[in-house]
């Protein structure tokens, strides 16, 4: 699994107009191909009467899946130009749908590639451009006594409390970036006199926004 990798936090839309046609960006993030397809045909019946709506996507831990389509442009002038905002960007499991309704002014190619270049930059950035981190999941079974000073342990050495449930004792979900796992197990062990029943979870990825924990 990748350590890291960037893509887009939320869906987003932006409307340019260029030479009096209006170009529409939509940005998704998507893990398979098959949500981007819906996303794509979303976009298609919400805008049944546009002139072209072309998309591109690009899906993959080492981008495996990469589909763009002209939709009737000229080959080459709006589903490739999409398609490389997004590896420019170097963003992955993101789809992009560029809706254009024509002003009855011709762009000519290079200005069509840079309609549909410009239009999806301004989609992505709208939807946001993030990084998620790879994390491990550790599972920290205590004593109510030692529930406050696991918490402090955890926090103060950068780690993030994910969730925490009670029952006759304490389980606390903590999110650690996956390289540290072993670090913050000896952590714990330490901070609570071998006290703490530890077990690791499920590697997931999130980001970090503003010092706090995001899915």
């Amino acid at each position: 699994m990748l350590s890291s990798y960037k893509t887009i936090k939320e869906y987003g839309e932006e409307t340019i107009i260029i030479k009096k046609s209006r170009f529409i960006g939509y940005a998704l993030p998507v893990e398979t191909e098959e949500e981007a397809i819906r996303f794509v045909e979303a976009i298609r019946k919400k805008h049944w009467d546009a002139t072209h709506n072309c998309y591109a996507y690009q899906i993959g831990s080492h981008d495996e899946i990469q589909r763009s389509n002209d939709d009737g442009e000229p080959a080459g002038t709006a589903g490739k130009p999409i398609l490389e905002v997004i590896r420019k960007e170097g963003l992955k499991n993101t789809a992009v749908v560029v809706t254009r309704y024509f002003g009855g002014i011709m762009l000519g190619a290079g200005g069509l590639v840079r309609a549909y270049g410009q239009t999806a930059g301004a989609a992505l950035k709208a939807a946001g451009i993030v990084t998620r981190s790879l994390f491990q999941t550790v599972y920290v079974g205590i004593d109510y006594t030692w529930l406050g000073k696991v918490e402090n342990e955890t926090l103060q050495a950068g780690y993030f409390v994910d969730s925490t449930e009670y029952s006759d004792r304490v389980r606390v979900s903590v999110l650690v970036p996956a390289e540290e796992a072993e670090r913050y197990t000896k952590l714990i062990t330490n901070a609570t006199h071998g006290q703490a029943e530890i077990a690791l979870g499920e590697p997931v990825y999130a980001m970090i926004q503003n010092g706090k924990l995001v899915r």
